[in-house]
């Protein structure tokens, strides 16, 4: 997929006034500090479109960008980590949720994993909790170039065993580094891919 244009749109806190679920729509989400906001940058071919902070928690509201001007990147709140109250916390959490569950046009959503820690609780209850509510999404690992590829191959292939334990297929996964662009290419191919899939069903549904 080439990036002609890529924009922001909107911010919001509230799911049901998000823009209308007229395009297909890729969420991307983390622990706080995984380096999201700079892969979606490194993915959408700009420097600062999405805002990157030294402090984990800055991205409090869901974020659209609009790509091609056919379909939505949605930068997402992080989950762990962040210096705000309990009940912020659950405030966050709810809204996440709410939108993942009920935003009818999201395709998937891609859950992004720091490729330099061992597996942490808090990623596997989140990817657990997809497969309890059957929503469709892939992985991430970030970061791969701030490690040796056997130190990065070892820490990957223990989340895989760690997941391994509760699933029994293990899903799309894909290697990334902001700094070097690495997995660019296959990430916005699969986007493109599930756009196609995307429109044909609309058109039968026509």
């Amino acid at each position: 997929m080439i990036i002609r244009n890529a924009d922001f749109l909107v911010s919001n806190p509230d799911p049901s006034k998000c823009p209308a679920p007229d395009k297909p729509e890729y969420a991307f989400i983390g622990r706080s500090n995984v380096g999201k906001s700079s892969l979606i940058n490194m993915l959408l071919g700009r420097r600062n479109l999405a805002k990157t902070s030294s402090t984990p928690g800055k991205t409090r509201l869901i974020n659209h960008f609009i790509v091609n001007n056919d379909w939505y990147l949605v930068d997402l709140p992080g989950y762990g980590y962040a210096k705000i109250s309990k009940k912020e916390r659950e405030k966050w959490e709810g809204m996440i949720r709410t939108y993942l569950t009920r935003r009818e046009s999201l395709v998937n959503t891609f859950i992004l994993i720091d490729s330099r820690i061992e597996p942490k609780k808090s990623d596997i209850d989140f990817i657990d909790w997809f497969g309890e509510a059957q929503l469709p999404f892939a992985l991430i690992f970030t970061k791969t170039d701030k490690l040796t590829s056997n130190a990065m191959a070892s820490n990957i292939a223990a989340f895989k065993a760690k997941l391994s334990e509760t699933w029994d297929e293990l899903p799309t996964m894909f290697l990334s580094s902001a700094e070097n662009g690495l997995g660019r290419d296959s990430i916005l191919d699969f986007i493109e891919e599930n756009n196609t899939a995307y429109q044909e069903i609309l058109e039968q549904g026509n």
